[in-house]
């Protein structure tokens, strides 16, 4: 009955490993990870390791998608400052009047 119980978890957690994996939206993978970590977990305590289930239960279902989650949302805030910044030099005329005050390391030339 242990092989059995066994089994079912390591297909589980094979089949949660290649979800993670063909998940192509980093915001999707975060839930889909955190999902796997949940039946790792669970591999874990059928294999009566439970203070190894503990640590993968907090580390592997919570602390790690979320520290991908808020990354994904400081980048996305990141890139959104920068677009509207962006935007706006354009919109005001001001990106082809800039004069070269050499401060740039002459990135402004390259472009």
């Amino acid at each position: 009955m242990a092989g059995v119980l066994i089994g079912v978890a390591l297909a589980l957690v094979a089949a949660m490993a290649t979800a993670v994996v063909l998940t192509r939206d980093p915001a999707r993978q975060a839930i889909v990870l955190s999902g796997y970590g949940l039946v790792l977990g669970l591999l874990f305590l059928i294999l009566q390791a439970p203070d190894v289930a503990m640590s993968q239960l907090a580390v592997g279902t919570v602390l790690v998608p979320l520290i991908v989650v808020l990354a994904l949302h400081a980048a996305r805030r990141h890139r959104d400052d920068a677009h509207d910044a962006a935007h706006d030099d354009d919109a005001s005329g001001q990106d082809g009047d800039r004069q070269d005050d050499g401060r740039d390391g002459g990135r402004e030339a390259r472009r």
